[in-house]
């Protein structure tokens, strides 16, 4: 599984238009690229842990998972991603986006037991 992931904090001036075009715009594309095989989106939450301190206050994080690069990529180019982008470049202060292999248990153990890591 690849998933895509998304941290952001909005805009303060963000008009209630400019939201729901936002919106509407991940509708769109949650709708109509067939490679999206999960979405899930969250607002941060702190409760004083230490690693909280010293990094951005991305108040989102939103989570695209697809079977592989291949569904990634079909979703990167699709033109409702096109829309989604400028919606989403449109209306964040900071954002930041990474794609990783994901996987359970056993990805662990091959990850961590590579020699060839740092």
């Amino acid at each position: 599984m690849v998933s895509h992931i998304v941290l952001f904090r909005l805009r303060r001036n963000l008009t209630a238009s400019e939201r729901e075009a936002f919106v509407h715009a991940l509708e769109v594309a949650l709708r109509d690229i067939s490679s999206i095989r999960g979405f899930r989106i969250g607002r941060r939450v702190t409760f004083g842990a230490g690693y909280e301190h010293g990094v951005p206050n991305l108040e989102f994080c939103g989570v695209i998972d697809f079977d592989d690069l291949a569904g990634l990529r079909t979703y990167l180019e699709h033109p409702a991603h096109a829309e989604i982008g400028a919606r989403f470049n449109a209306s964040i202060e900071e954002g930041l986006v990474y794609d990783y292999e994901m996987g359970g248990p056993a990805q662990a153990r091959a990850l961590l037991q590579n020699t060839d890591l740092p």
